[in-house]
């Protein structure tokens, strides 16, 4: 077998399409990648772990919920939705372009009298999660169902994960601060995502929907990479803004935060937000199945939330480890 260049790396992913018993036992958990063990993505994971070459994978992440404050779902200003987080998904880079055809085939599918109306080309035409993930939708619409389920196997069996943060506002009108509380969750979600690529032996590259506040997101972000007792090692530039319209899976995180948002929401004020239950009958266990390092934080009024030490240590869904050996401290890292 050649030892050098692209024939040798494709060489060991067709050869490796293992059953997992067939694995080498002496390779540590740190180092053995967490996606769909018959997947061609693993595959290319392990062929990664073999060469000696760090795996890359994307993280895809929009806004679930509001950014403003609440005060109630019936209050005529401050009701949009009691939570705010970043969300969407991480892809190993092998099968970014090919979940991206997969997903635009799908959303032609599956909103071709939509696209049709619109008179633009589908490439370019977006469907807002919020307005797709409708009590009226989802209870109407079975195919709606279907999609987000076939949705979340997909990104499994590409070798990712479903990823989420965020919390529940309780902050007073008169103290919110939606900038402190977008750069909270910011934070956090690099620390998890970086976490995430520590384990699996990987560098992690964010692509964000662009936002304005573009100069204080690459500010934080900066601050998370390089500076403090912990920098974010494996998140090698700060996080890519780009118009989201223009990439299929910056819609599919789009789509994939419309379900967070409402989730989160039913499960923050389900006396306000009762007609969300659907999310739980549909989804709720579909989610955690599909979902690495995430969770939305339900607190009290009391509690400070715009501060990154008042957030929730890791919650693990699918990843590798057990909690008590994800909470030690990585092993040292040589890279500056």
């Amino acid at each position: 077998m050649s030892t050098n260049g692209e024939g040798a790396l494709g060489s060991l992913t067709i050869t490796m399409r293992l059953d997992m018993a067939a694995y080498p036992t002496h390779i540590s958990d740190r180092t053995r990648p967490t996606g769909c063990p018959n997947s061609e993505a693993h595959a290319l994971a392990w062929a990664f772990v073999f060469l000696g070459i760090v795996m890359l994978y994307f993280a895809y992440l929009d806004e679930f919920g509001h950014i403003g404050p609440y005060i109630a779902r019936n209050d005529p200003k401050h009701n949009d939705s009691p939570v705010f987080g970043l969300g969407g998904m991480i892809l190993p880079y092998s099968s970014v372009r090919h979940f991206s055809t997969w997903f635009y085939q799908l959303k032609c599918n599956l909103l071709a009298w939509e696209i049709e109306q619109s008179g633009q080309h589908p490439a370019t035409w977006e469907k807002k999660g919020a307005s797709l993930f409708t009590t009226l939708n989802v209870g109407k619409y079975r195919q709606v169902r279907t999609a987000t389920n076939r949705i979340l196997n997909k990104i499994r069996a590409s070798g990712g994960h479903v990823f989420y943060v965020g919390l529940q506002k309780n902050r007073p009108v008169a103290e919110f601060n939606s900038q402190a509380l977008y750069l909270t969750v910011l934070g956090e979600a690099m620390k998890r995502l970086n976490q995430y690529a520590d384990q699996n032996d990987a560098d992690m590259v964010i692509v964000m929907d662009e936002h304005q506040d573009r100069e204080a997101i690459l500010t934080r972000a900066s601050q998370a990479m390089y500076g403090g007792p912990t920098p974010r090692r494996r998140i090698i530039e700060p996080p890519f803004q780009v118009e989201s319209e223009r990439y299929q899976t910056c819609q599919c995180a789009d789509w994939l935060c419309g379900l967070i948002g409402r989730i989160g929401a039913f499960q923050a004020r389900p006396d306000e937000w009762g007609d969300m239950d659907w999310t739980q009958t549909f989804f709720q266990d579909r989610i955690d199945a599909a979902s690495a390092r995430s969770s939305i934080r339900l607190q009290t009024a009391t509690t400070e939330v715009e501060d990154v030490a008042a957030l929730p240590e890791v919650v693990d869904a699918g990843m590798a480890q057990p909690a008590a050996e994800d909470a030690a401290a990585p092993a040292a890292d040589p890279r500056p």
